[in-house]
């Protein structure tokens, strides 16, 4: 019997570090209020956490790798903005290092439910990504995300 409860504590344990409702390893409090912060260590809270897109773009051509990277964009952000919990989406293109991000910032509270997901439409839109001839270096990340 103690044995199955290690083993169940250690699955509980590692559950998404990000996850308002489970206590990973590393030891954060989480909250279970949109309002509560979630506290990674001492002064470092958060409520808000983001899913980023993101890849290279080629300038050849005019930019028509941006151009079409924009309309891949355009043709998934309606479906993104009605994430539960979506308080902000973002894009952001940098002309010197030739990036072309897009933020989804959620709630903690309702970021596992978008990850349960796959975090859709992702896979649809980094598939139109690869699709484009010019865009490379194709990756996507979570972190937190918080105003100072």
């Amino acid at each position: 019997m103690n044995i199955y409860l290690f083993v169940l504590a250690a699955i509980v344990a590692s559950v998404s570090a990000f996850s308002p409702n489970s206590k990973p390893a590393f030891g954060f409090r989480a909250g279970h209020s949109p309002c509560k912060m979630i506290t990674i260590a001492e002064g470092v809270s958060f409520d808000t956490i983001a899913r980023e897109w993101r890849c290279k773009w080629s300038p050849d051509g005019d930019k028509v790798s941006l151009v079409a990277a924009q309309s891949a964009l355009e043709s998934v952000i309606d479906e993104v903005k009605k994430v539960p919990g979506v308080k902000r989406v973002d894009r952001i293109v940098c002309g010197g290092c030739l990036d072309f991000k897009v933020v989804t910032s959620l709630s903690a509270e309702d970021f596992g439910k978008w990850e349960a997901t796959n975090f859709e439409p992702e896979v649809a839109f980094l598939d139109m990504l690869k699709a484009i001839d010019g865009i490379s270096l194709i990756e996507t990340q979570t972190y937190t995300i918080m105003p100072v």
